[in-house]
């Protein structure tokens, strides 16, 4: 499978595309910068030039499948996080429609389900991801959105606590590696189509908390 990588050279991007790579997909690593290509063929992925804030449709060309996981990162204004979290999110979708790509990953966050849940600062990020995945779930992709809690660097363990249809407001947080490996699985399981998941740090094998959605 042809899975394009929007956010290849993030923190989950970075390590989803050596993933998907080893899993036997052939990665394409969509990146802002041709600065970033060496590192993008480095972890076993094709290289292409987008920018969510100008150009990234044709990026996307040829690919079966496209994983979001673009953020404008916390050190932005929110004017970033409304043009790339929300505004290039749902160009992302409308260019998939155009091309016929079908099955669509959304990396969003814990908390989109109900923004009005959630209060002070972080509002309006939760609120951009809220709209981010309502365009989604109305297009005709196959979608999956995972929403993982608070991200850490540590080693993965490759397993998580996955709560379908539900939003926990509490819980351990979650490697980027594990959100990476879970991407991976639920491309590779279609039940997954269809569903929203919170993820939190646990003790189930990643695939096996995947196949919670069958």
């Amino acid at each position: 499978m042809n899975v394009a990588v929007i956010g290849a050279n993030g923190g989950i991007g970075r390590r989803l595309l050596p993933r998907l790579d080893q899993a036997g997909h052939d990665p394409i690593g969509v990146v802002r910068s041709d600065e970033q290509f060496d590192a993008i063929r480095e972890r076993g992925g094709e290289p292409r030039l987008g920018d969510l804030e100008e150009e990234v449709a044709p990026a996307l060309e040829g690919a079966d499948a496209v994983v979001f996981t673009a953020g404008a990162g916390g050190s932005t204004g929110w004017d970033k996080t409304i043009l790339v979290d929300l505004w290039g999110a749902e160009r992302a979708v409308t260019a998939c429609a155009e091309f016929g790509i079908d099955r669509f990953v959304m990396v969003s966050s814990r908390g989109a389900g109900d923004p009005e849940s959630r209060q002070g600062p972080i509002k309006p990020y939760i609120v951009a991801k809220h709209v981010a995945d309502r365009s989604l779930q109305r297009s005709p992709l196959e979608e999956t959105i995972l929403r993982p809690t608070r991200l850490t660097d540590e080693e993965g363990t490759g397993r998580v606590a996955a709560h379908f249809g539900t939003d926990p407001e509490t819980g351990p947080p979650i490697p980027r590696d594990d959100v990476a490996q879970a991407v991976v699985a639920c491309l590779e399981n279609k039940d997954t189509v269809g569903h929203a998941v919170t993820l939190y740090g646990g003790d189930t094998p990643i695939e096996e908390a995947m196949q919670e959605a069958s």
